[in-house]
C-alpha cells in the first residue's frame, strides 16, 4: 500500500495535535475517504516529516495527532536554480512537476523576447501560487520534504545577474561538456522558450558568466530540456 503524504504550510510541533488545512483535509476525507484512525505522513516548511493519525473530524477538517518523527530524504548536494522562460498550456506545469521530482531547489519563471505568456498583477500572483502548489503536490508524490521555491516571474535580463558557482545556458554556441567543468555546489540553469533565445539574449547571458552547453544532439522542447538537463546534472554532481 502506498504511503499517503500531505504538506502542512505551518511548522508542526512534534508534541501536539493540530488541524490540517482545508486542501489536505478535503483530499484525505472527501477524495480518499480515510476514516478516523488512519495513519498518514505530513511534512512542513522546515522539511520535517511526521507520521500522524487522524483522530477526529472538525468542521470538515482533519484533526491529526503526531505519533512519530520520520527520517526524511536528504536534499541533493547540488543546489539547482532553474530559470525557465514561460510557455502556454500545461508545458510549464509539466516542467515544474518534473523538475521538483528531480531535486530542483528554486525555479524562476522568466519573460523573454519570444516568451509566449505575459503575466501582470493578480494574474502573475495566481500563476505563481498555482506553480507552487504543483511543486508541493510533486513533493507529496516523490517523497521529498524540502519544497522548492517558485519565485515570482521576472524578466530574463534581471535573472541573468544570479549568483552561482556554475551558470549554464542551453545553446549550441561554444557549447562545453559538463566533463570539462569543475564540481560546483550551486548551478543556475537557463532554458529558453519554444522559439529559442535570441542572439542578443544569449550574448547577454555569456557576458554575465553563463556557459553554453548541450545535452545531446537533438533539439529539445522547452518542457523536456529541464528534465534532461537536471537528470544529467544530478547524475554528475548530485544524488542520481
Amino acid at each position: 500500500m502506498r504511503t499517503i503524504r500531505v504538506y502542512n504550510p505551518e511548522i508542526i510541533s512534534s508534541e501536539q495535535s493540530f488541524v490540517l488545512n482545508e486542501g489536505p483535509s478535503h483530499h484525505l476525507l472527501r477524495v480518499l475517504r480515510l476514516p478516523v484512525g488512519s495513519a498518514i505522513e505530513v511534512f512542513d516548511p522546515a522539511a520535517k516529516c511526521y507520521q500522524v493519525v487522524i483522530e477526529a473530524v472538525q468542521a470538515k477538517r482533519a484533526v491529526v495527532r503526531v505519533e512519530t518523527v520520520l527520517d526524511t530524504l536528504p536534499p541533493s548536494p547540488l543546489h539547482t536554480h532553474l530559470g525557465l522562460v514561460m510557455s502556454k498550456g500545461d508545458r510549464f506545469d509539466y516542467a515544474v512537476q518534473k523538475a521538483t521530482e528531480l531535486g530542483v531547489n528554486e525555479i524562476t519563471p522568466l519573460d523573454s523576447e519570444r516568451c509566449e505568456m505575459r503575466l501582470k498583477g493578480s494574474r502573475s500572483d495566481k500563476k505563481q501560487q498555482q506553480w507552487q502548489q504543483i511543486a508541493i503536490s510533486a513533493c507529496e508524490q516523490c517523497g521529498r520534504s524540502d519544497v522548492p521555491i517558485i519565485h515570482p516571474p521576472i524578466s530574463l535580463n534581471d535573472w541573468l545577474n544570479i549568483e552561482a558557482d556554475c551558470k549554464l545556458v542551453l545553446h549550441p554556441r561554444d557549447a562545453q561538456p559538463l566533463t570539462s567543468m569543475p564540481t560546483p555546489k550551486r548551478v543556475a540553469l537557463l532554458v529558453g522558450p519554444e522559439g529559442g533565445l535570441t542572439d542578443t539574449e544569449v550574448d547577454s547571458a555569456l557576458t554575465l558568466g553563463f556557459v553554453g552547453t548541450l545535452f545531446g544532439p537533438r533539439i529539445l522542447r522547452t518542457e523536456t530540456a529541464p528534465v534532461v538537463a537536471l537528470s544529467l546534472l544530478q547524475a554528475r554532481w548530485g544524488d542520481i
